[in-house]
């Protein structure tokens, strides 16, 4: 048994990004755990609105069986303003705490900058001689910011790693209809289509029917 710990920038991240994967390692006996960064403030939604989407994180916590969620509470869209001394100790606060053996992050090269500091703290969350749980860190693809990241001059997402989903995707799609809004119908890029698309393509990648696909960053080998 492995301790999993999937760090999202919002609620939804981890299922587009990693949300097979997450299934996968429930399935063969993992603990799974969820790191939620940011929180609906009412700059951006009012009371009903903020009380929906706790209803929709219990929904998905429960969906995914994790032993754990975890709510830092930072304001959505502007951990840009957050000092990253701040946001790598309460990333870190959690994976001490779990003793988080595999940790799952956004790429670095996103769309979204929360998404982008996400990755720079969760680095800093997970070096070695700090945090010597952790013996393995990968960076999932988001759509609608992965894809969109088109800087030339930030790293591009390149697989390394793949987890066969195919047991797993309907069940990652039906959890990813229970944030209310946040899909679409084709060609909205978080549509049903667009998830079991990607699934396809990076099953092809890694010659079985669906996958998601990872960047491996560190690996320390038993």
């Amino acid at each position: 048994m492995s301790i999993v710990l999937a760090i999202a920038p919002h609620p939804d991240d981890e299922t587009l990004g990693c949300g097979g994967a997450l299934l996968r390692h429930r399935a063969r006996g993992d603990d799974i755990h969820w790191l939620i960064v940011t929180a609906l403030t009412p700059r951006f939604g009012d009371a009903a609105r903020i009380a929906g989407r706790e209803r929709e994180i219990a929904a998905v916590a429960e969906a995914f069986g994790f032993a754990s969620t975890v709510e830092l509470g930072f304001e959505t869209t502007a951990l840009d303003r957050v000092p990253m001394g701040d946001l790598v100790a309460r990333i870190a606060g959690a994976v001490d705490r779990l003793r988080a053996e595999t940790v799952y992050l956004p790429h670095p090269g996103d769309a979204h900058s929360d998404h982008r500091a996400v990755f720079q703290a969760g680095i800093g969350a997970t070096k070695c001689f700090r945090h010597p749980s952790v013996k393995r860190v990968l960076a999932y693809e988001t759509l609608s910011e992965t894809n969109f990241g088109l800087d030339p001059l930030t790293l591009a997402f390149r697989p390394t790693t793949y987890a066969p989903i195919g047991p797993w995707l309907d069940r990652k799609v039906e959890i990813m209809g229970l944030y209310e809004g946040e899909t679409g119908t084709h060609p909205f890029p978080r549509s049903e289509r667009a998830i079991r698309a990607q699934a396809t393509l990076r099953g092809t990648e890694c010659g079985t029917e669906a996958a998601e696909a990872f960047m491996l960053i560190k690996e320390i080998l038993p």
